[in-house]
């Protein structure tokens, strides 16, 4: 047994400005056995979960850097040469192994940081002390992002430990912001692109249906954020002494609501379809493998009826289709009782969930002017920019739509995980698309041309981004072996 000790005084390689450090600087001294279970990943992701890395609240700085020592530390007890980079929030950790160019080369992404844990009062127990559960490990960010990062970094020290030399580059990239929507990120990339060249990227934040259904996500909606604010008179006014001489603000919004959608629930906004393409037979086929009931999700939603575009049902709306949605509105009086007062102002908050072909930029484009052109004209308009994300997806090897130039490495990622992934969980993959939005794949591909391997790995009741978080831990153990022999198979040669 070979056994590797945190406590020598090696430096890491420095990659770039940033920061780098010494073995002994990171962790207590850690043995790492040759050959398998050289940690305990469980006991690992408690110690990871212990960190409260909130990103989004500044007094949790301590606990953002706990999880990023944490992080480090882990990785240089494997290996890797491991750096800090610096951004304008929270830092990066870059750590990379394998410099023999012959080898293929893999980025692994991840997020250490997590979401807040209000309200606390409705944990069974408190959300950075982790506690096991019916197969489950309880904490903030056990399935959002800790938990399925240490199944990839467990299976990559997996193979490690029993082949130092194993023939595969690897390159960690976790970030801190995340949970935030991930601002330092777009330039991070663009700075250290030219270290960043690889074959694919690999990564587990999506979700699967069940524990013996694994989904590879192949396509993420976009998003475009906006608001709308309505004004009329300088300050709220008695509706009584006031009322019917100009256009109430709400009414204005409300018109305008109004005009959004058409009775069978497609968007009112001129040029918003005309970039989407026609779905592929296969992904209508492998979205009706899922075997999902309408019913069910009807009970599940607690809704009397969907509201679906024709030629769509409901789980093909939520993947293949672009949506606008009323996220927030409001003015006036919102207490108890009553307030007879017409507001000075009132707004709208709108999101557009956007499909592969569509931009951010014509679609914001399309949507300002129909707001323009159908709000009164006897109130005053404010059109407020939020963020944006640009559509993603990837297509698996021996499909229809399959690139002729696709990666041969890539292709051998996606066939690896078909094999690994039914061998391990019993039943082959699906490959779909999902609802959601995760802009850091589009701006990976975008900067570093770089497709994406989407694994998934957490469960609708794994109450992600709600109190009682959890992570499956029989999926966790699967998910090891399987990202492990993943992994192996993209080495073979």
């Amino acid at each position: 047994m070979r056994t590797i000790s945190l406590a020598s005084e090696l430096p890491t390689r420095n990659l770039a400005s940033g920061v780098s450090f010494k073995k002994s600087e990171l962790e207590p001294t850690q043995s790492v056995s040759h050959g398998v279970g050289m940690f305990d990943p469980v006991e690992k992701l408690k110690e990871f979960i212990r960190h409260p890395s909130i990103s989004a609240d500044p007094t949790y700085k301590e606990g953002m850097r706990g999880a990023r020592e944490f992080v480090a530390g882990l990785l240089t007890s494997i290996g890797f040469a491991v750096e800090v980079v610096p951004t304008a929030l929270h830092p990066i950790i870059v750590a990379k192994r394998g410099d023999n160019p012959a080898w293929p080369h893999v980025i692994i992404y991840g997020h250490y940081d997590v979401q807040p844990a209000d309200p606390l009062n409705l944990w069974q127990t408190p959300p950075f002390d982790p506690q096991i559960r019916e197969g489950r490990i309880f904490g903030r960010g056990a399935a959002d992002n800790k938990g399925p990062l240490m199944t990839h970094i467990t299976a990559v020290g997996n193979l490690l430990s029993k082949e130092p030399n194993f023939p595969l580059r690897i390159t960690f990239m976790i970030e801190g912001e995340e949970e935030i929507g991930s601002p330092s990120f777009p330039l991070f990339l663009e700075q250290h692109h030219s270290r960043l060249k690889a074959d694919f990227v690999y990564l587990s934040d999506t979700g699967i249906p069940r524990p013996d259904q694994v989904v590879i996500t192949c396509g993420l909606r976009g998003l475009v954020l906006f608001d709308v604010v309505a004004t009329s008179a300088k300050s709220d006014v008695h509706s009584g002494m006031h009322g019917g001489v100009f256009k109430n603000p709400i009414q204005a919004i409300a018109e305008l609501c109004a005009t959004f959608h058409t009775a069978d629930g497609r968007v009112n906004v001129p040029g918003f379809y005309d970039d989407v393409l026609e779905v592929e037979p296969w992904e209508r086929e492998e979205l009706a493998k899922m075997g999902q009931s309408e019913e069910q999700y009807k009970r599940f939603l607690g809704v009397p009826a969907f509201y679906v575009p024709k030629g769509y049902s409901p789980f093909e709306a939520i993947r293949f289709l672009p949506t606008l949605e009323f996220n927030g509105i409001g003015g006036g009086y919102q207490g108890e009782g009553t307030k007879t007062v017409i507001p000075s102002k009132a707004f709208v908050k709108i999101s557009c969930r956007l499909v592969p072909n569509q931009t951010p930029e014509k679609i914001r484009k399309l949507l300002y002017q129909t707001v323009r052109d159908r709000m009164a004209k006897d109130v005053e308009l404010e059109i407020v920019d939020q963020h944006e994300g640009t559509p993603y997806v990837v297509v698996p090897p021996d499909r229809s739509n399959t690139p002729k130039d696709q990666s041969p490495i890539l292709a051998r990622a996606f066939r690896a995980a078909d094999a690994a992934i039914a061998d391990v969980f019993g039943k082959p993959p699906l490959y779909l698309r999902e609802g959601g939005s995760v802009p850091i794949i589009a701006d990976i591909k975008r900067v570093l041309g770089l497709d994406s391997v989407l694994f998934g790995l957490f469960l609708p009741e794994d109450n992600l981004h709600a109190p009682n978080e959890s992570f499956n831990l029989e999926v966790m153990e699967k998910g090891i072996r399987a990202s492990e022999k993943i992994l192996r198979s993209i080495a073979a040669t």
